[in-house]
């Protein structure tokens, strides 16, 4: 969220789960992701993915160049949020885990 690690989105074997990294709720300028996302420390747990968080994945035909050049399937969600949506329009970007950034 502007730059700051502000959660984590993990995929489980039947679900998502986002949850706020700690660091990021003790900030005084922390801001929701979205509004249906407001800040908490319990995990938000959902058999699809998050609404905002599918809707920055593309749709039509850029949604089709992605599958294509990344060999993805439109149900794999998780992997076209990760290839598509590293710098998208707004304040949140998604990128995926790096212990050695890690800031837990």
């Amino acid at each position: 969220m502007h730059g700051v690690w502000a959660g984590d989105i993990v995929e489980e074997e039947r679900s998502y789960r986002f949850i706020y990294r700690k660091a990021y709720l003790q900030r005084a300028d922390a801001r929701a992701v979205s509004v249906t996302l407001p800040l908490r420390e319990e995990p938000y747990d959902s058999p699809i993915l998050h609404p905002f968080f599918d809707g920055l994945i593309p749709e039509g035909w850029v949604l089709s160049i992605a599958e294509r050049n990344w060999k993805l399937k439109e149900r794999d969600r998780m992997g076209l949020l990760l290839v598509c949506c590293a710098d998208p329009i707004g304040a949140v970007s998604i990128e995926p885990y790096n212990e050695q950034s890690d800031e837990r």
